[in-house]
């Protein structure tokens, strides 16, 4: 296996949700590839713990706070990237959240809550970005999405819903923008230790939680819960040379959990 194919050298990397979790362990993991990497979350004091340890790398680094689900933060984000980088070549669309309520019970603020930040930000970020790399003569754009966008999950209707979207967002760009180099894909993760996977076990007992992840992996033919770093190494084949003739497709990385 010619391992320069999964590279990033010389590339620069836009990561949303780069703080912790699935975004923290994709920018580390493109960082040792060799690219440049800018990060946002809403928090700046947890993204320049991020950017200091890509930078004891030896890559550059930017850390940018921004809300994702604020549509008037977008370009200023992008701005300051392509600034800094000259370019963006890669968007890795990692930002979302979710919380348990029944369909009967969500309200509109929830619902946008959830859609703004997971499918509305995600669609007129990429749409900001993409805007430079047409000039650029392409780029790679991978998307978060959950296998909850694949089969319905519950009581988290509006997660399940804007995650679906996410990846029908993910074929219309690619068949659209394929045109001017731009490749999207995505990736599916199934349970994966993050913080979004602890909330939910937030307030129960030591008995009770480890209960609730024996719960977890049963129906996970793997029989254990994945790990950020395992997302992060599908991401970086889409983003790579190695991926070069895919776009338009979600990888589920979710231990067999969709069979």
């Amino acid at each position: 296996m010619d391992q320069a194919q999964y590279s990033l050298e010389g590339k620069t990397a836009l990561i949303t949700g780069g703080s912790r979790g699935i975004g923290e362990a994709t920018a580390f993991t493109f960082a040792k590839a060799g690219a440049d990497v800018a990060i946002t979350s809403r928090k700046l004091p947890d993204l320049e713990r991020v950017a200091a340890e890509i930078k004891k790398m030896g890559r550059k680094s930017l850390a940018v706070a921004c809300h994702i689900g604020r549509l008037e933060q977008l370009q200023p984000l992008v701005d300051q990237v392509n600034q800094e980088f000259g370019k963006i070549d890669i968007l890795v669309n990692n930002a979302g959240n979710s919380f348990f309520q029944p369909a009967l019970e969500i309200s509109e603020k929830a619902w946008d809550t959830v859609f703004n930040l997971n499918l509305k930000g995600l669609f007129f970020l990429s749409q900001a970005v993409a805007r430079l790399m047409v000039n650029q003569g392409g780029g790679s754009i991978i998307n978060v999405s959950s296998t909850a966008g694949i089969r319905p999950q519950v009581p988290t209707a509006h997660y399940s819903i804007a995650k679906a979207g996410v990846n029908m967002v993910t074929k219309v760009l690619a068949k659209e923008w394929c045109q001017y180099n731009i490749r999207v894909n995505g990736v599916a993760p199934g349970a994966v230790e993050t913080r979004m996977l602890q909330a939910a076990l937030d307030g129960l007992s030591e008995d009770q939680e480890k209960a609730a992840r024996k719960e977890f992996t049963k129906n996970i033919p793997m029989k254990r819960i994945g790990e950020p770093q395992e997302m992060a190494d599908a991401i970086l084949f889409l983003a790579s040379r190695a991926s070069s003739f895919v776009t338009g497709h979600t990888i589920a990385v979710d231990g067999g959990v969709l069979l």
